[in-house]
């Protein structure tokens, strides 16, 4: 609901402000899918890509750059039972999340562009954001779908480890490649691949390089801590990778419409 208010609010400032300002701003929908790249999906690209959509909004401060804010929802998810490597499927953890994504940043055209113009009507364009987002991730177990971060499954928040529990709202730095194109004075067209890079290693859940003693986290956080957190059968396997963090995708399409009407002195030709 806070987000919706917030494009609502940046919405009536574009309506209230000058012509040529409303002229020059844009709101429109996101449609497209999600993935994942982490401990149990290391290389796959569009490995379980699930549904995304979302809003967008655009300012074009002139023909070359975009200032631009988006709100995203997608899911990402990802399982050892569908992978190749032995280790993977005897480790046998899984894992699924929402994804709530709100963006700020800039986009760089690489032709001039300006919806409504016969000449400059189609360009590839660089986009690069500061952004936020909130993860929860889930897993099976027993017929059921269990919060993971609450369980400490690696020991947060007991003797085993010195971390606590991660947080569900992280950082992330959004880059991406696309194409954008007018259909018309006030309705444009964008094709976008993003990616997300994370500062968390626990969008899976997974960081460790190793298992904690079972015995010890049943102990302290319970017995369904100790069973999720090794469905192996193996305390001396391996259970992630310490070194790298975990990434996620967004690629889709947007349409976007012109909140005022056609400035024609928008873009001058030299």
């Amino acid at each position: 609901m806070k987000i919706l208010i917030l494009f609502l609010i940046m919405t009536t400032v574009a309506f209230g402000q000058s012509h040529t300002s409303a002229s020059k701003s844009e709101l429109g929908f996101l449609f497209g899918g999600t993935y994942y790249l982490g401990d149990l999906n290391q290389f796959s690209q569009f490995k379980n890509t699930d549904l995304a959509g979302g809003l967008i909004y655009r300012y074009n401060v002139h023909g070359r750059l975009s200032l631009r804010a988006n709100f995203i929802y997608g899911k990402v998810s990802a399982s050892d039972a569908e992978s190749k490597a032995d280790f993977q499927k005897e480790r046998n953890l899984s894992f699924s999340s929402d994804i709530y994504e709100l963006g700020f940043g800039v986009e760089f055209n690489y032709f001039p562009f300006q919806l409504g113009h016969d000449r400059y009507k189609g360009t590839a364009y660089l986009m690069a954001e500061l952004g936020i987002f909130r993860m929860n991730p889930k897993a099976f177990y027993g017929g059921s779908e269990v919060e993971l971060r609450s369980l400490g499954t690696e020991g947060q928040g007991t003797s085993l480890n010195s971390r606590s529990y991660y947080s569900l709202t992280q950082v992330c730095i959004p880059l991406g490649v696309g194409v954008k194109l007018s259909l018309g004075d006030r309705v444009g067209m964008n094709f976008e691949f993003g990616i997300r890079k994370t500062f968390t290693d626990y969008l899976d859940d997974v960081r460790a390089d190793t298992y904690v003693d079972p015995t010890v986290l049943e102990s302290e956080n319970g017995p369904l801590s100790a069973a999720i957190s090794n469905l192996s059968g193996n305390q001396y396997g391996q259970r992630g990778n310490s070194l790298t963090k975990d990434w996620y995708v967004f690629s889709g399409m947007m349409i976007t419409f012109r909140l005022g009407s056609p400035s024609k002195c928008f873009y001058k030709e030299n």
